[in-house]
């Protein structure tokens, strides 16, 4: 029988940990990443599951990227990312190197990103 356990935070932390350390090829992978998140084997078998299909849905654009107008680096090496609901500050080792040639890049100076 399926469970419908919910997750905090904390718990998907452990749990991505855990697959990057029991990767595919380990003998016991889901006995062993239900031992580092205090899951049941069926309960990190189908959060994985969940985790397959958002990223299958995320690369078949089925999932709407955020908008975001501008990304600037400040002096303090930090990205700081503004759209029209919340401005967040993001660590530049943090975005993806297509992010940072966008920012660092751009001829005509803006720091924007395109999409």
């Amino acid at each position: 029988m399926a469970t419908n356990s919910t997750w905090t935070r904390e718990e998907d932390k452990m749990f991505e940990n855990a697959l990057a350390i029991f990767d595919k090829d380990t003998q016991d992978r889901w006995s062993n990443v239900a031992k580092a998140t205090g899951k049941t084997e069926e309960e990190v078998k189908l959060h994985y599951q969940k985790l397959v299909e958002d990223i299958e849905n995320i690369e078949a654009d089925l999932v709407p990227l955020p908008k975001y107008k501008e990304v600037s680096v400040g002096h303090d090496n930090k990205a700081r990312t503004t759209n029209k609901a919340k401005t967040s500050d993001i660590n530049e080792s943090e975005l993806s190197q297509a992010q940072l040639e966008a920012i660092n890049g751009n001829e005509d100076g803006e720091k924007d990103i395109a999409n």
